[in-house]
């Protein structure tokens, strides 16, 4: 009975503890599910880290290689345009060579030429010396004989300037132009106002929108002609009273080198004579010697141009009187200046190098010399001094 009893105790007691240790491989298992889950959570984590490590590193690597191209581009840039501009120079040599062998060809060959032809181009000829003589008004019968003497007006300003006064116009106003790189212009009522010690107070200041490079510049019909500063080869036509730029233009081929070797700083020298407005200038492809350009200070367009044998080496200024120019040379350490090489632009047998006119006896150098056609005069700037030269003349 006993038995029966405790047996019947047992039974619900091994009951809850076998109900017991199944809820705890339950929770076993739940756990270890979870901890199979967070394994998997991390692998994967651990794999996106290395992904975007990865990703980091092939990005740096592309940035490295990117930067290395546009830097090389860069390089290719230059080379490229390097290599465009020694074709185009090749090409134009091969031009050259091509030209000069059908000319050399042509000329071996023998080939009646028809004499309307010739008589075609002498006249052609006739008609371009004719135009060029109207255009000109060719009445220019005198030419430049000697230089009488000179006057020291005043010494005023540094080693480069100009002065001038206007031959287009019936005052006799008075300008000053100091410096190789200035936009100040002193206009004075007449030479003895110039020449008075206290001349700036009286002086009518003209300011420039732009600077002028060198001394080649002139005053013209009321005009300022010069070369701007800081460009190739632009000229500016300036209106004096109305203090306003009225036109422009590039003058072809000039800016390159200095028109005189002893006067680097001009670029670009303008000159006015019977016939109005020229432009001097040196070219590379001339070997340096002086080219004229005859302009039309109206329409400030070039209306002609002249290749002279007149060198630039050793000279120090030019000026054209009667539509012909006149070099002037002198040493580089300053002497006694000369005119050593004489063009007629009408006449190209008008032509002598080394023709004996000699300047008054004055040692210096000049920094401009400017012809004036209403006084038949030269204006000449010389180490600070501003000097008038006066000429002798002969008819042709």
């Amino acid at each position: 009975m006993i038995v029966l009893q405790v047996h019947f105790l047992l039974i619900p007691f091994l009951m809850s503890i076998m109900g017991a240790a199944q809820y705890l491989m339950q929770d076993a298992a739940l756990l270890s599910y979870i901890d199979q889950r967070f394994l998997s959570l991390e692998k994967r984590l651990e794999k996106c880290n290395q992904d975007i490590l990865e990703y980091v590193d092939e990005f740096r690597d592309f940035s490295k290689m990117v930067l290395s191209r546009l830097a090389g581009l860069n390089t290719d840039k230059a080379e490229v345009r390097s290599e465009v501009e020694n074709l185009l120079t090749r090409i134009d040599h091969t031009q050259r060579d091509i030209d000069y062998i059908g000319s050399v060809t042509d000329s071996n060959v023998c080939v009646e030429v028809h004499e309307d032809l010739v008589k075609q181009q002498l006249l052609e000829e006739a008609e371009e010396k004719k135009r060029l003589k109207l255009m000109l008004n060719a009445s220019c019968d005198h030419v430049l004989a000697g230089i009488r003497s000179l006057k020291i007006v005043k010494k005023t300003g540094g080693k480069h300037g100009s002065w001038m006064k206007d031959p287009g116009k019936k005052h006799t106003k008075i300008y000053l132009l100091s410096g190789s790189v200035n936009n100040v212009i002193l206009e004075f009522a007449n030479i003895m106002t110039f020449m008075e010690n206290n001349h700036t107070l009286k002086a009518r200041r003209v300011l420039l929108p732009m600077p002028w490079e060198g001394t080649g510049h002139v005053i013209y019909q009321g005009f300022f002609f010069y070369h701007r500063y800081g460009s190739l080869n632009e000229i500016i036509k300036f209106n004096i009273q109305r203090r306003n730029v009225a036109d422009q233009m590039l003058l072809p081929g000039a800016g390159r080198i200095p028109a005189y070797q002893l006067s680097p700083q001009t670029k670009i020298d303008l000159a006015v004579d019977e016939q109005g407005l020229w432009a001097l200038h040196a070219e590379p492809e001339t070997g340096g010697n002086i080219v004229i350009t005859k302009i039309n200070h109206v329409t400030m367009a070039v209306e002609h141009s002249w290749d002279t044998p007149c060198s630039s080496k050793d000279a120090e200024a030019a000026f054209m009187a009667c539509n012909t120019l006149h070099v002037v040379y002198n040493s580089p350490s300053g002497g006694t200046s000369r005119i050593q090489c004489v063009y007629d632009v009408l006449d190209a047998l008008y032509t002598y190098i080394n023709p004996g006119l000699h300047f008054p006896k004055r040692q210096g150098s000049h920094s401009t010399v400017h012809y004036n056609p209403k006084e038949k005069q030269l204006f000449a700037w010389g180490d600070g001094s501003q000097i008038i030269y006066r000429l002798h003349t002969e008819q042709k």
